[in-house]
């Protein structure tokens, strides 16, 4: 049987490896895709530092990585709408019998050679967009980008502010500003992803600590506040910090991911605003990709920046520390099987 290489998580121990395993098959309605690209993700993280646990994954190891680009290498029984050779990226996830099943959480993901998916959970991936650019656009890209388009729903002109700048919110920057929100306040307490936001269309950076922050906001809105404001840190303070410089009927998405409690300390205050608050996860991946991949290839939107460095996967666990550790303070992190 073909092997091959892929970082391989056990849950239980929390121990990443690089092993030889078999190269899969694909069965009925499945492709197989040779990866050439995929993303380092916090999420990653968090799964290899126990603060995320998988919850459908029927066994105790799982290939990690849900942000994969790559060529149809095989097709299995039943499919004819893929061939070998096309370029694709890969879906974040795959509905099974109405379950968001999530790749390298839930089912074996692209950190590895190879990687099967079912024929309706992958896109053509154009030919002017490289590997590494399309390998993003499933999570950092396009969680953001449902975030704001259809969660947070985002009107042209409307106050935005976007707490953590960082792999997912630097894109929020950046597709805010492509959907017309203003102005676009980012905060985040790292001065160099403060200068990051800016470059990628902020109107204002500021640092949390700041104890001018709900004077500048309010300055800044002309004194009405944001309209939404996206949490891409998963950090209560955040919240709490966010509540309280929302407008009348503005609402608060949260996007990055806590076990922590959410607190509204002024219920009155929030319901005579008629604010509220939405949980987000991940995209609609049938619509947001085409959409995202549309604007790449037409010139609105260019992800290059986003490419940090690039690592074989046999180095998948010096990806995992850089981006722990954020040496370098890196967008994304791009490994090649």
């Amino acid at each position: 049987m073909e092997q091959m290489l892929a970082a391989r998580l056990h849950v239980p121990s929390r121990t990443l490896r690089i092993e030889e395993v078999a190269k899969p098959e694909p069965g009925p309605g499945q492709v197989l895709v040779k990866v050439e690209a995929a993303g380092v993700c916090l999420s990653d993280v968090h799964l290899i530092d126990g603060t995320l646990t998988p919850l459908l994954l029927p066994g105790d190891t799982v290939t990690l990585g849900h942000e994969a680009s790559g060529t149809i290498a095989e097709t299995g029984p039943g499919v004819t709408r893929w061939t070998p050779g096309q370029r694709v990226v890969l879906y974040a996830g795959e509905v099974r019998d109405g379950v968001t099943h999530t790749r390298g959480v839930d089912y074996d993901g692209g950190w590895a050679e190879y990687a099967l998916s079912a024929e309706d959970a992958l896109v053509e991936l154009p030919d002017t967009i490289p590997f590494d650019q399309g390998a993003i656009i499933p999570d950092a890209v396009s969680t953001p980008w449902g975030a704001l388009t259809v969660t947070g729903a985002v009107r042209p002109a409307e106050a935005v502010g976007v707490w953590g700048a960082g792999g997912l919110g630097v894109h929020a920057v950046q597709l805010l500003r492509a959907v017309g929100a203003c102005p676009i306040v980012a905060v985040d307490p790292n001065p160099t992803a403060r200068e990051r936001a800016l470059a990628r269309g902020a109107d204002l950076a500021l640092d949390p600590a700041d104890p001018a922050l709900r004077e500048r906001i309010g300055a800044a809105t002309g004194g009405a506040g944001l309209a939404a404001a996206f949490d891409f840190a998963g950090v209560p303070a955040v919240r709490a910090q966010a509540l309280s410089v929302l407008a009348p009927k503005g609402r608060l998405v949260l996007v990055g991911l806590t076990d922590q409690p959410l607190t509204v300390a002024d219920g009155t205050r929030f319901s005579y605003l008629q604010q509220q608050i939405l949980g987000h996860y991940g995209s609609d991946m049938p619509v947001a990709l085409p959409q995202l991949l549309a604007l790449v290839r037409g010139g609105r939107l260019d992800f290059s920046g986003s490419i940090s460095g690039e690592l074989p996967l046999a180095r998948a666990a010096e990806a995992v520390e850089r981006l722990e550790s954020k040496a370098g303070d890196p967008i994304r992190l791009i490994l090649r099987p």
